[in-house]
């Protein structure tokens, strides 16, 4: 069910430090970047290894209209085989998903749910025409 941590997400306060940090000292590779709906850009992917990443979401998040965000870890995203096995077995366990299984922005299908302490788990359904797996 459940194939293995597809990325982990920090909003980060500075994107040039985090890039430097992640890319140049940890010799992690940016592999693209993903734009908002307004074409700014939000989420910079750090490739860890095949099929894991790293998201860098800028702090001034454009779907929460400009809000400020402090840098802090934002998810924990697990890859699934099935997005819809996985929201029916956290469904049938009693829980709420915060967002169903749609797909995103990079091709992936995804749901939402906190676990007991409140902390954001995405599962996300890989498409094989995402910039992940073409990554």
């Amino acid at each position: 069910m459940i194939k293995g941590i597809a990325h982990l997400a920090f909003d980060v306060s500075d994107m040039k430090k985090s890039l430097a940090f992640y890319c140049d000292i940890l010799g992690f590779q940016k592999v693209f970047e993903i734009r908002d709906h307004e074409g700014n850009p939000w989420i910079e992917y750090i490739k860890v290894c095949q099929g894991q990443f790293i998201e860098l979401f800028y702090c001034s998040d454009p779907l929460t209209q400009g809000s400020a965000k402090k840098a802090s870890y934002s998810h924990l995203c697990l890859e699934v085989d099935d997005i819809y096995e996985i929201a029916n077995r956290i469904k049938a366990n009693g829980l709420v998903l915060d967002v169903e299984p749609v797909q995103g922005k990079d091709l992936n299908y995804q749901c939402w749910v906190k676990d007991p302490d409140g902390n954001r788990i995405e599962f996300m359904q890989m498409s094989p025409d995402s910039p992940q797996s073409k990554s």
